[in-house]
């Protein structure tokens, strides 16, 4: 997979982004900001336990901030705040199993997003070719 990761140019990166954040918008499910979808991911994908100020720390934000994103992924279900019991000033974020199965979702949807973004690739040098002699020196080109 790394292999194939190396492949891929920042332009394509941005499409498969682009691909993946209007899937995420045009499906029926929650519509994260990007300061709450990188506080969910941080939470998922690295390990924990996790605290307000840890991801605070760890994403260069305020505490405030991630009190507001949590407060989403919570209505959300995606995340839950539970207070540590070994500190009982201390504030743990955990994973739910709607979290979970919203970052499957979101898997596939990149993987999809990123499996057309290699067919085009693979189509573009096709097109490439032949744009210029399908233009055939007539002047069909528009300026701006």
């Amino acid at each position: 997979m790394q292999d194939m990761a190396a492949q891929i140019n920042p332009d394509q990166l941005v499409g498969i982004l682009r691909d993946t954040v209007v899937a995420l918008v045009r499906r029926d499910g929650p519509d994260l900001s990007a300061r709450q979808l990188g506080v969910f991911l941080t939470v998922y994908l690295t390990d924990g336990p996790h605290t307000v100020r840890g991801l605070a720390a760890e994403l260069n934000v305020s505490k405030p901030a991630i009190t507001r994103a949590l407060d989403r992924l919570g209505e959300l279900d995606l995340a839950r705040r539970k207070v540590d019991p070994m500190d009982r000033r201390s504030v743990l974020v955990q994973r739910t199993l709607k979290g979970s199965a919203f970052l499957r979702d979101l898997r596939q949807i990149m993987a999809d997003a990123e499996v057309a973004t290699r067919e085009l690739a693979v189509a573009e040098p096709a097109n490439v070719e032949t744009a210029p002699g399908a233009a055939g020196g007539s002047g069909t080109r528009r300026a701006g």
